[in-house]
């Protein structure tokens, strides 16, 4: 499940006024499928577990900007100028099923992993991109989704950063 900040939306109006305006006064925009007011990547931490009407969810990862959003947006450097951000929401897993609906709030139920906020996480992978310390502590996130603990491991093994340009630039052709 995709959550973004619906807050942000206000600042993006202002940040993007090359952007259709429709697409930026209703949840949704950033392709999340529940939106929340009042926590961002700074207040959300790997692994927090948040009760959301009947439905426990598990924070499991940030999200990935793509180049999809480009499409979306119209705007060539939509994803790069999102990852660059660090506002990009962020992925919860279903750790109990059961029913959210428009307006249930939402309780933080356990936050395992304090010292991991999504914002450092981001920080990591992004900016300070082979800080091996920070990286040998990603690896070993058993809340976080398996393939970035792999790409950590990846760098810490490598040595090297991934280039992100084909997964935020648009496919030519």
């Amino acid at each position: 499940m995709h959550r973004y900040a619906f807050d942000r939306y206000v600042g993006c109006r202002l940040e993007l006024p090359e952007a259709e305006p429709s697409l930026l006064v209703r949840p949704g925009a950033f392709g999340e499928n529940l939106s929340t007011s009042g926590l961002t990547e700074r207040h959300i931490c790997v692994g927090d577990l948040w009760r959301a009407g009947s439905t426990l969810l598990q924070v499991s990862q940030a999200l990935q900007p793509c180049w999809k959003l480009n499409h979306r947006f119209a705007i060539a450097d939509m994803a790069r100028r999102v990852q660059a951000s660090g506002r990009t929401g962020w992925y919860s897993r279903i750790a109990e099923p059961g029913m959210i609906v428009p307006g249930d709030r939402l309780r933080l139920i356990e936050r395992p992993h304090p010292v991991w906020p999504l914002a450092r996480l981001l920080r990591v992978f992004y900016v300070d991109r082979l800080d091996r310390d920070a990286l040998a502590g990603i690896a070993d996130l058993a809340a976080l989704s398996p393939s970035w603990r792999e790409l950590a491991r990846r760098r810490l093994d490598s040595g090297r950063a991934e280039d992100w340009t084909g997964w935020i630039e648009t496919p030519r052709g």
